[in-house]
């Protein structure tokens, strides 16, 4: 007789069951796919994935998900009737069933016990706190990015991955891509001599603070929830344009006070991001920032210079393009997937060149470390510093002056108005 104890996980319990149906010469009306044969995953080994807020770009890294053989998708949270529907019919079509869940609250599918992972994309306003509910509930992450829209919010999510031991993976996906893995090899192994200056692309360093659109009638909640949909933003009239957006808060705009991620926030949670990953500074941030002719400057305790800026990049780089500067030499590159070096020397043993920006080898990492508990390319750690650097960044835009920031103490050093700057007040009910 197979027994079950109170120290068997849901998986080894399946295990414990498939061997003991093996040894009890089942009837063949078992799929091998049940046990894992012939190359199938075995349902005990499957990661049970559910997502919150699918819309264009979540839709798109679904795919990915569902890509996976040892993924099993079975459940969709949105506050939009069209959405959790369009979710459910392409998983249900997939998996030749019915059986993919739908709800319009997120705290309803974070509650599941049988879910191990969640896939987070609404928007921005949303990314920490459901990330941080998530985490309480054991669930395992993958957020789309900016992950935090202040540095509080950051240093709140990090705490809550490494309280609970859930696994993180900001939807950074540049870090799993060989043409910037490459360059910031160069970087870190100093083949460029000692590190000088990192350059990033912000795609805008607008600080304006969110504003109202006009009003317009509210759809029945059931079709659209308009105030789980802000969620812990500041309260604002519905609005049909906001809300046909699709959860991508950042493009209405906005910095302190709105639900947006704003100024370099967007895309410097890419390119800075890959700024602090080549300076070895995934533990820490610069501690000063300034704004200077149209462009963001920072400065590294370890002297390494950070200019963030739109201008001068090399033609045909593609988006999301960064540099790194040393005493010998430089690389730069991009979207491309091309690498652009001072020296032909510096591109021996460069991979095979990937263009775009695919996002499949980022979710197979994030599977991979919910198997073996390791941290992710994209850690919440990780993640955490890259969004404070972007969040100072936006305060010294925002005030338009330099500003100095203590990494250690998570403050501005003397600087009252700044350090107010660092944290926003989330409406009620919700906290973090």
């Amino acid at each position: 007789m197979l027994r079950i104890t109170n120290q068997l996980t849901r998986r080894q319990f399946l295990k414990s069951a498939a061997r003991a149906g093996a040894a009890l010469a089942l009837p063949n009306v078992i799929p091998a796919s049940a046990l894992g044969l012939n190359g199938a995953v075995a349902p005990s080994e499957r990661i049970v994935l559910g997502a919150i807020g699918i819309g264009g770009r979540g839709a798109y890294v679904l795919g990915c998900f569902l890509e996976e053989e040892d993924v099993q998708f079975v459940a969709i949270a949105d506050v939009k009737a069209e959405r959790r529907k369009a979710v459910k019919e392409r998983a249900d079509a997939k998996y030749g069933n019915t059986n993919c869940a739908m709800y319009r609250d997120l705290r309803e599918l974070l509650a599941r016990p049988d879910i191990d992972a969640v896939l987070i994309a609404t928007g921005p306003n949303w990314h920490a706190l459901a990330s941080i509910m998530a985490a309480k509930a054991g669930k395992d992450v993958y957020c789309e990015k900016p992950c935090a829209k202040t540095i509080m919010e950051s240093l709140a999510l990090a705490e809550a991955f490494r309280r609970t031991g859930c696994i993180f993976q900001a939807g950074t996906q540049r870090r799993s891509l060989p043409n910037f893995g490459f360059a910031v090899e160069l970087a870190r192994r100093g083949r460029l001599g000692k590190l000088t200056t990192l350059h990033a692309h912000p795609m805008g360093l607008n600080t304006v603070p969110s504003g109202w659109l006009p009003e317009d009638p509210e759809p029945p909640k059931e079709d659209g929830d308009w105030d789980l949909y802000l969620g812990p933003a500041a309260w604002r009239p519905f609005n049909k344009t906001l809300f046909a957006r699709g959860g991508s808060f950042e493009k209405g705009g906005g910095f302190m006070g709105g639900p947006g991620g704003g100024g370099c926030l967007e895309w410097g949670s890419h390119c800075v991001d890959l700024c602090q990953w080549a300076n070895d500074a995934d533990t820490t941030a610069p501690v000063e920032y300034w704004p200077q002719d149209g462009q963001l400057h920072a400065r590294y305790a370890n002297g390494v210079k950070l200019v963030v800026r739109n201008e001068g990049w090399l033609p045909a780089i593609g988006s999301c393009p960064v540099r790194f500067e040393g005493t010998a030499g430089w690389v730069e590159t991009g979207d491309s997937g091309d690498l652009y070096t001072s020296s032909p020397d510096l591109l021996v043993g460069r991979r095979a060149k990937i263009s775009g920006y695919p996002a499949n080898l980022h979710v197979r990492n994030f599977l991979d470390c919910i198997k073996s508990r390791a941290q992710t390319r994209a850690n919440a750690d990780a993640a955490c510093q890259t969004h404070i650097a972007c969040n100072a960044g936006n305060i010294a835009l925002f005030l338009n002056r330099k500003v100095i920031y203590d990494p250690k103490k998570n403050e501005f050093i003397g600087d009252e108005e700044a350090n107010r700057l660092r944290s926003e007040a989330l409406r009620e009910p919700w906290r973090i």
